[in-house]
């Protein structure tokens, strides 16, 4: 345990590597998760981004990525896909662990690849120097991963307040009545960039996980006039999904 540790916690790159450096490191590490039928017509489904971890077989996404179900008599399976453009390699996934009150799960596959080192508990400064790297508007244009960058801007609550009651919608209650707080960034992310690793810009130490977007009118909206105001959740909360996990 205190090898896994001493591994999540090691620097991706020495301190203060050019950022151009740091995503070299990091692109190997981020996937594409979905799903995949054998015969499916497309065959692959994307729902979000994830990022490898631990001893390079464990991935990280939002628990909102995962599917509700599966076709089971269409074969229908949980799905990893790594690498870039068409040399994309499919990997069938399995839920490990699963945390919904902070949106985040943690799947497992069969393969070993790079892991991205995560930031310890409370790493993160308003202020902070950050980019995420995943995939904003899915496989459209391939599995092409797409990094932005920005700063912590603030550390808020999950639930930031609403100028009136109809439109707080469930999960805002119950997010409201167990609060914690998350990190406000300053950077764009777009829907499927949820489950992208935050990190720090002069490490590549994860930080966060990119969680939701403020979105304001409908859903397109935040592709077509995005507000350009992103949540993560703080990484002390994957290394208690990564403890839980390995109990």
């Amino acid at each position: 345990m205190l090898l896994l540790v001493a591994l999540l916690l090691q620097p991706l790159c020495a301190v203060g590597a050019p950022l151009p450096d740091i995503i070299d490191k990091v692109r190997p590490s981020i996937v594409a998760v979905g799903t995949y039928q054998p015969s499916g017509s497309p065959r692959q489904q994307f729902r979000g981004t994830g990022f490898v971890v631990g001893s390079g077989r464990y991935v990280v996404t939002n628990f909102h990525v995962l599917p509700d179900k599966l076709d089971d008599k269409r074969r229908e399976q949980l799905a990893v896909f790594s690498g870039r453009g068409r040399k994309a390699t499919f990997h069938a996934a399995e839920i490990v662990a699963q945390d919904p009150a902070h949106d985040l799960a943690l799947l497992r596959i069969a393969a070993t690849l790079p892991a991205l080192p995560l930031g310890p508990d409370g790493d993160a400064r308003e202020g902070t120097a950050i980019a995420f790297t995943g995939f904003p508007i899915g496989m459209t244009l391939g599995l092409y991963p797409v990094t932005h960058r920005g700063i912590v801007s603030a550390i808020s609550p999950m639930a930031p307040p609403q100028p009136g009651s109809r439109v707080l919608s469930a999960k805002m209650i119950r997010a409201m009545r167990d609060p914690y707080n998350v990190l406000q960034l300053d950077a764009t992310a777009y829907p499927g960039n949820s489950g992208s690793p935050v990190y720090a810009q002069d490490s590549g130490r994860v930080i966060g996980v990119i969680n939701s977007v403020l979105v304001k009118g409908t859903k397109e909206a935040a592709i077509q006039k995005p507000s350009g105001i992103s949540y993560a959740i703080p990484v002390r909360f994957v290394h208690e999904l990564l403890r839980n996990a390995t109990r």
